[in-house]
């Protein structure tokens, strides 16, 4: 094990050759391109035995990706925002070849109006895919799901594409102590992948076939959804073989003074460290609060959900993304895991905040969580998502449109 200071782009690229990827397509896109410049370079120099091969887009990479990883070799890309969308279509077909790729998306808020900061609007528009994801707090987070998502997908009871989610700028940009783990280690912990019929010019097969016949085409859906669901058991399994060579230990949920809080937090990435933050500070006014990091986003850990917010007395979901005309996507998805429950929370507050990478201060983080103690108080539920917007960016705002409109 190796101690290096690295940023989320850096540390992803060691994943990716830690892997020992056989092949590299891509396309540059801003907060991206780091990380192939990064992996064209050590291919270049001969550090990396993979074949890298800079495509005309991302419908293209993923394309040559998925086709690859249908052949049976292990690959790796990246890309970002628009460039996610631009590919979306080949993200369901690859799924349903069920070639088990990864893809390393870096979070931005998708246009219009443009923007390079992140919010998670592009990468949770690929949720329903089959992609499983993966959604990284911090560097050291951002190389070992790289590691993970490889070790699950491959998997054959899974075989599914991944995608690992790491914030632009704000993760992809940082410079953090990452502990780089021994080649051998990552070997003991990720073996050659072992393809099942892979396409072979001299044994050919099919896969992606048309299916005429409605139910034909339900069972091959239904397949992709309970191999996605088995990766929940596979990622616990991988979470204790990585403990014993790295000694660190990860779930597809992370509590944060859960235990014994009556108000819990619910967001995910980068944010949540600043979230986190403000769980210690409103611990120190008084305030029984815990924080409720979701790490696996596909499949959906249910029963960590659960056994993490039953009884609560109120639950905040901080969405970093809006659905325009709803609110926030992932606030649902929690209320759906608890609505069964008799001693489900009093209230479940969904908000938005950290759109395009505007910070969420402690007084939001303070005024939120008041917010859902006091319908709580009052027996009485929110009337629609609550958007954290402050004072001194009102101003800001009110002051640039002054200049833009030439007042």
């Amino acid at each position: 094990m190796v101690l290096k200071m690295l940023t989320g782009s850096q540390a992803v690229a060691w994943a990716a050759r830690l892997a020992r990827v056989d092949y590299i397509p891509a396309y540059p896109i801003t907060p991206q391109t780091e990380i192939i410049e990064i992996l064209s370079e050590w291919v270049r120099k001969g550090e990396m035995e993979a074949i890298f091969v800079q495509m005309e887009s991302e419908h293209s990479l993923f394309t040559a990706a998925g086709t690859a990883a249908a052949t049976g070799a292990r690959v790796f890309t990246a890309t970002s925002s628009q460039g996610l969308l631009y590919g979306f279509e080949m993200l369901y077909s690859i799924a349903g070849w069920r070639a088990p790729l990864v893809l390393v998306n870096v979070a931005r808020a998708v246009a219009a109006p443009i923007t390079l900061e992140p919010d998670h609007n592009d990468v949770l528009a690929a949720r329903d895919s089959g992609f499983l994801q993966f959604h990284a707090e911090n560097v050291q987070e951002a190389l070992d799901l790289v590691l993970f998502a490889y070790r699950v997908a491959e998997d054959h009871r899974v075989l599914l594409p991944a995608i690992v989610n790491i914030d632009g700028f704000h993760l992809s940009f940082t410079r953090e102590r990452v502990e780089l783990p021994e080649q051998s280690f990552v070997d003991e912990f990720l073996p050659e992948y072992n393809p099942v019929n892979p396409i072979r010019a001299s044994e050919p097969v099919a896969k992606g076939i048309p299916v005429l016949i409605p139910p034909l085409y339900s069972f091959f859906k239904y397949q992709m959804h309970m191999a996605s669901r088995n990766a929940l058991n596979v990622f616990r399994e991988a979470a204790k073989d990585f403990e014993k060579l790295f000694s660190r230990t990860y779930a597809p949920v992370e509590e944060y003074m859960v235990e014994d809080a009556d108000t819990v937090i619910v967001m995910s990435n980068s944010f949540a460290s600043a979230g986190k933050q403000a769980v210690s500070a409103l611990r120190e006014e008084g305030h029984k609060v815990g924080l409720l990091k979701i790490r696996l986003f596909r499949p959906f850990p249910t029963d960590d959900i659960i056994k993490s917010l039953r009884g609560k007395k109120c639950v905040v979901v901080i969405d970093q993304n809006i659905s325009v005309g709803k609110g926030g996507i992932m606030c649902p998805e929690i209320a759906e895991a608890l609505y069964h429950l008799e001693d489900r929370p009093r209230v479940i507050l969904p908000v938005i905040a950290g759109l395009g990478g505007k910070s969420i201060s402690l007084e939001e983080f303070r005024y939120a969580v008041r917010v859902a103690e006091r319908l709580a108080s009052l027996k009485a539920g929110p009337d629609g998502p609550l958007l954290l917007f402050r004072e001194d960016e009102a101003i800001l705002v009110e002051s640039l449109l002054k200049t833009a409109s030439g007042g």
